[in-house]
């Protein structure tokens, strides 16, 4: 299930950018004037990314690790959360003989998910680009879909915020989750 994407990952980018062209030839040989609206959902505001990780009650952690990798941000991200009262749901994408983290049952499919406020995602970001579909196939997509500090993957943050679903790039959400706590303590 993990490996042997790529084909239908490239293909999906593909389609999505036909889809491009073909919408925007309709009404003239022009894109529409919203052709760039989509590039709103990319979040890089800072008091915008701290008030999504700060007011976020459910979050599904993709490539978690177990208790083994305690020290791994992998786990240590997902269990500051849960300690911090978020309700956690693992998505490990390795470690198949393991069948919970935290506490909590893991889910081994993203379309198998219910409605979280984040997808928070641990993922080497040549490996990102697997996942779209997947995210595009639940059936009800996270409101953000946040990359871990360190991970960019332009194609597919571009393929999420068009679809609809904003997306948090290159930021780790225990930093921004501890940040928006402690203003929120403050006021």
């Amino acid at each position: 299930h993990m490996h042997g994407n790529g084909g239908r990952t490239a293909r999906v980018l593909a389609d999505a950018a036909a889809a491009r062209a073909a919408a925007g030839s309709e009404p003239g040989p022009t894109e529409p004037a919203g052709g760039d609206a989509w590039r709103a959902n990319l979040v890089t505001d800072a008091a915008e990314v701290r008030a999504i990780a700060g007011s976020a009650a459910t979050v599904a952690v993709l490539g978690i690790k177990p208790e083994s990798r305690a020290e791994q941000p992998g786990h240590f991200v997902a269990a500051y959360l849960a300690g911090a009262g978020v309700d956690v749901i693992p998505v490990p994408t390795l470690y198949p003989d393991v069948t919970t983290i935290l506490g909590k049952p893991v889910v081994r499919d993203l379309r198998e998910l219910p409605h979280v406020d984040i997808l928070d995602v641990f993922r080497k970001p040549s490996d990102v680009d697997a996942h779209v579909c997947d995210i595009l196939a639940m059936p009800s997509r996270p409101a953000v879909v946040w990359l871990q500090s360190g991970i960019r993957a332009p194609c597919a943050e571009e393929a999420l915020a068009r679809a609809g679903i904003r997306v948090v790039a290159d930021r780790c959400l225990l930093v921004e989750h501890r940040a928006a706590a402690a203003a929120g303590s403050r006021l």
